[in-house]
């Protein structure tokens, strides 16, 4: 069976998307400085450890726009674009990223299929409301948490207020620019 694996940038106070413009779908500005090659790395891994994206309607459009022009020599946009895309949303009408597909109805069921289907890692960046949703209906089997060095004090929050979970710490890690990595699965 396949892992839904959440994988977030946060602010120590949890916070997901800041306010104000800087929560594009860039790396958000409160990341900037922090960047780092060790960061870059994990991130390929990550991403290479997958077969596709669950993405919810802003996330995804935000990303339609950004990665299909890009390409490197890594290999990073390339698996971005050519993977498959599971977009969740009932406003959208169509999808027109490469190997993207809508999910307008059934959310949980669905997802339910798809994580029984043979394949890597799906992937889920962003996505907010979905996240919640995932977390809502006991889908999430893993959880990567670049948690950034600063304090932004409002914003979208990943565990909204209400939110419960008991998780386990499977993996921690200090990059040099001062962000941690905390992996945690359901426990």
């Amino acid at each position: 069976m396949r892992k839904i694996v959440v994988t977030e940038f946060l602010s120590l106070d949890g916070v997901m998307e800041g306010p104000g413009p800087d929560h594009d779908f860039k790396l958000a500005g409160w990341t900037m400085a922090y960047g780092s090659p060790e960061i870059g790395k994990y991130k390929y891994d990550e991403l290479f450890a997958s077969d596709a994206q669950l993405l919810g309607r802003v996330t995804y459009q935000g990303f339609a726009v950004a990665w299909p022009g890009r390409k490197d020599e890594q290999g990073f946009a390339d698996k971005m674009n050519g993977m498959a895309k599971y977009v969740v949303s009932t406003t959208l009408q169509s999808v027109e990223w490469n190997n993207s597909s809508l999910i307008q109805a059934h959310v949980v069921q669905e997802i339910e299929r798809l994580k029984g289907l043979p394949g890597q890692d799906i992937l889920v960046a962003g996505s907010a409301s979905l996240v919640q949703t995932l977390m809502d209906h006991n889908l999430v089997d893993e959880y990567h948490l670049l948690v950034y060095p600063v304090v932004l004090g409002s914003g979208k929050r990943l565990f909204k207020d209400g939110s419960k979970a008991a998780l386990k710490l499977v993996e921690s890690r200090a990059f040099g620019s001062g962000v941690v990595l905390l992996r945690y699965q359901p426990a």
